[in-house]
C-alpha cells in the first residue's frame, strides 16, 4: 500500500484486506509493518501485547535491518507474530527503523553509482522477501513518504496499491510517486548496469526491477442519493473522481498493463465507515467481521455486512488484475 498522501487509510485496508484474503480466499499472508509508525502492529495486536514485544526483546523489522547498520550482513531468520483475530502473520513494526534512513540514503547514492555494497544495502527487503516463499501474499505498511526506507520497500516489490481519498492532492501525490518512480529505476538500473554479475555479486534471486501498479482504492468519499435511491458522490467528489482515471494511466501504468480499463484501476470505493473504523481497532478485528460483542448496534450491522461485499470485490478484482499482469 503506498501514497505519499497521509489519511487515506492505508494501514485499516491493508489489514482488511489481508484477512479477506486469508479467511475468504484461504490465502497464507504475511504483513510487514515498514512504518515507524507502527500503525500496522497496533491496528492488529492489543496494547498490552505491543507493548510486551518490546519489552521482552521480541524480533521485528529492524532486527532484520540492524545486522546491515554494523557491517554483519543480512538476516538469515523470520519471526514474525500471529493475529489469530485477523487470521494473519506480523513482521512487528519498530520505531527504530526510522534510525536506517541515513544508511539507506548514503548507500542508496553509492550503491547506483556500481558500488555492490550500496546496492546489497538497498536489496534488504528483496533478501527479506526471500525468507517468505511459504506465503502467497506479502504485504507492506508503508509511511506516507518518498523517503529511502519506502524506496528500499517498493524496489522489493512486484506491485503497488494506492488508497486514496478524492481531493487534489491526492492526485498531485500521484504525479510524486510518479516522477520518484521512474527517476530511481532509471538510476537503480544504471547501478546494476556497472556491476559484471548483479544477481551473484548481490546475492539475489532477481534483482530487477519489478514494480508495477495493481489498482486503486478511493477511500471516504461523501455522498447523496439520486432519484432512484442510489447512492451518488457530492459534485466536488464527481470531479476529481472523472480525472483520476486518467491521471492513474498517465503516471503510473507501464508495460506490464497496457490496457487496464478504468473499472479495472478502481478497485473499489469504501465509503465513510462512521464508529466501525474505532470498534475494528479495539477490538482487534477485522471490520467485515465486527459483530454485537464488539459494540456494534442496530444500522451498524448493515454497514458491516456492507462493507463485506465492498472489500470483497477488492479483493476479487485485485487478484484478477494480478493475474492479468503475470
Amino acid at each position: 500500500m503506498f501514497n505519499n498522501k497521509g489519511g487515506v487509510g492505508k494501514t485499516t485496508l491493508l489489514c482488511n484486506l489481508a484477512a479477506h484474503l486469508a479467511s475468504r480466499h484461504n490465502k497464507k499472508v504475511l504483513v510487514i509493518d515498514a512504518d515507524p509508525q507502527c500503525n500496522a502492529t497496533q491496528s492488529l495486536f492489543d496494547d498490552e501485547t505491543v507493548e510486551a514485544f518490546y519489552s521482552r526483546g521480541k524480533f521485528t523489522v529492524y532486527s532484520v535491518v540492524q545486522p546491515l547498520s554494523r557491517g554483519k550482513g543480512f538476516s538469515k531468520v523470520l519471526r514474525p507474530e500471529r493475529s489469530s483475530n485477523f487470521g494473519i502473520d506480523l513482521l512487528v513494526g519498530d520505531p527504530e527503523l526510522g534510525l536506517t534512513e541515513d544508511l539507506l540514503a548514503t548507500d542508496w547514492v553509492q550503491g547506483t553509482a556500481g558500488d555492490v555494497r550500496g546496492l546489497r544495502t538497498t536489496l534488504l527487503f528483496s533478501h527479506l522477501l526471500e525468507l517468505c516463499e511459504e506465503y502467497d501474499f506479502v504485504f507492506f505498511d508503508m509511511g506516507p513518504s518518498l523517503g529511502s526506507i519506502n524506496r528500499a520497500v517498493l524496489l522489493s516489490c512486484d506491485y503497488f496499491i494506492t488508497p486514496m481519498s478524492l481531493d487534489i492532492f491526492s492526485l498531485k501525490a500521484i504525479e510524486n510517486i510518479s516522477k520518484s518512480l521512474r527517476t530511481w529505476k532509471l538510476r537503480y538500473q544504471r547501478g546494476l548496469d556497472a556491476i559484471v554479475d548483479p544477481k551473484e555479486e548481490l546475492e539475489v534471486g532477481d534483482p530487477r526491477w519489478r514494480l508495477s501498479f495493481g489498482g486503486y482504492v478511493t477511500q471516504q468519499y461523501t455522498f447523496k442519493r439520486d432519484s432512484d435511491g442510489q447512492p451518488r458522490p457530492v459534485k466536488a467528489f464527481e470531479r476529481i473522481m472523472r480525472r483520476v482515471p486518467e491521471v492513474i494511466k498517465e503516471n503510473l501504468l507501464d508495460e506490464s498493463m497496457p490496457d487496464m480499463a478504468d473499472e479495472d484501476l478502481h478497485l473499489g470505493s469504501i465509503p465513510t465507515l462512521h464508529s466501525l473504523v474505532p470498534l475494528s481497532q479495539s477490538s482487534r478485528k477485522p471490520i467485515f467481521e465486527l459483530s454485537g460483542s464488539d459494540g456494534v448496534v442496530g444500522a451498524h450491522f448493515s454497514k458491516v455486512r456492507e462493507f463485506d461485499q465492498i472489500i470483497g470485490k477488492i479483493s476479487t478484482k485485485l487478484l484478477s488484475n494480478l493475474e492479468g499482469s503475470r
